[in-house]
């Protein structure tokens, strides 16, 4: 028997499309993956130099794959707020927040954007599972007031140093206004959307929100494309070298129901928010969880051996074992060559009482590897580090935007 180690992905009726689908398709993509049951462009051949292209100048990314949920009603903010482990009264409207969904015994179900528009309105821009069901029948469990529902609105992300220069000829100086994690309405040849200073990047960046997606978005593609062609916009799909260096997490991956944000280092007081009047779905599991102590933690790792891939070029097919004298004690979940740490990293679920920095593992990268790398190699060594790998306190993508533009107005 043969192994196919570059099987295609079929194109048909079944599978949800992107709003920029056809648009996004033209500039030659080489890798589709499924997200939120929808087909996503992964690379458009060649992902390194997309990882310097987001770093050096300016990207346009396909993410209509992020659905759209509102949630609206008399009873929408107390729904919204029994749905995510933050507190919502410290959301502002016009502001986002990123957040986690949770079950009741504390798994992590989802962790989007949310964005609220009004003070009974808020999107959640989701990652990969699904969520509109569930909240429908969260909703009615609890007898609130509230609509849920999938809206036609598609995301894109503008994202990279040139971005704010291109948002500026898009929307205007007043782009330069929106702070980190917050959003402002715009129209761009009549065109309505909302722009929104988020990224899954760790660059500075910007997510434009197209309503009305299934008529205005491959129109609102071609204005971004224009917008960016003095700046050399280029257009790619998502850099998960890039967001591994910023220890982004992937839904999926780094994240399932079957973690919680304790494992995954991410129960920051703020970000699940014990001490708040209002309950919300998992306090009871997080306080006790909290209590206890988490028995797995999320840590990052410097692997040796042979560069791996880029992690979107199907050099990591699955999850990696990670080996304590011998023994099985977690895994890899992500992991990449970094080109400017010009080492193998990756971030690693494993015992908690293994995570502390410095701790040496081993890690089978064998036969988990696909075609870019032989199989049966030996494992590799590797040792726990901090993470995120580069700029831990985002200091990127909170950065004055304008002063880097040349211009005067304030940055986020």
């Amino acid at each position: 028997m043969t192994v196919n180690p570059d099987p295609g992905v079929l194109l048909y009726p079944r599978l949800r499309k992107s709003p920029f689908f056809y648009a996004s398709r033209q500039h030659g993509v080489a890798l589709y993956s499924v997200y939120n049951h929808t087909y996503h462009p992964r690379h458009y051949g060649d992902p390194l130099a997309e990882y310097w292209a987001l770093l050096e100048g300016v990207t346009l990314w396909d993410v209509g794959v992020e659905r759209q949920v509102e949630i609206s009603g008399p009873d929408a903010f107390d729904f919204t707020n029994l749905l995510v482990t933050r507190d919502l009264s410290k959301c502002k409207v016009g502001q986002c927040k990123y957040v986690f969904l949770c079950d009741q015994h504390g798994g992590i179900l989802n962790d989007p954007i949310l964005l609220r528009l009004e003070e009974n309105r808020f999107w959640l821009s989701l990652a990969d599972s699904d969520i509109l069901l569930w909240a429908r029948g969260v909703a009615a469990y609890a007898g609130m007031d509230v609509i849920i529902e999938e809206i036609d609105v598609g995301p894109v992300q503008v994202q990279g140093p040139n971005s704010y220069a291109v948002l500026r000829d898009l929307v205007g100086e007043a782009v330069a206004d929106i702070r980190y994690y917050y959003l402002h309405e715009f129209t761009i040849d009549g065109i309505d959307v909302i722009v929104s200073r988020t990224g899954y990047t760790g660059e500075i960046g910007y997510e434009i929100y197209v309503k009305n997606a299934s008529r205005d978005a491959e129109r609102l593609w071609a204005k971004v494309l224009e917008a960016g062609e003095p700046h050399g916009l280029r257009v790619i799909g998502p850099c998960h070298m890039r967001r591994i260096e910023g220890g982004m997490l992937a839904h999926g991956a780094d994240i399932t129901v079957d973690t919680n944000p304790f494992e995954v280092g991410m129960g920051y007081d703020w970000m699940v928010d014990l001490g708040q009047e209002a309950d919300f779905l998992g306090k009871e599991a997080l306080t006790r969880i909290k209590a206890e102590g988490p028995r797995r933690m999320l840590v990052g790792l410097e692997i040796g051996g042979e560069p791996l891939g880029t992690y979107n070029d199907g050099s990591m097919i699955d999850a990696f074992p990670v080996l304590h004298e011998g023994e099985v004690v977690g895994k890899v979940t992500s992991a990449c060559f970094s080109p400017r740490l010009e080492k193998n990293i990756g971030l690693a679920l494993v015992t908690a009482e293994l995570s502390a920095l410095g701790t040496a593992f081993t890690v089978d990268v064998g036969e988990r590897l696909g075609a870019q790398l032989p199989s049966g190699l030996p494992p590799v060594e590797a040792v726990v580090v901090p993470k995120p790998f580069i700029d831990p306190a985002k200091e990127q993508p909170k950065a004055d935007v304008a002063a880097l533009a040349g211009g005067t107005a304030a940055g986020g």
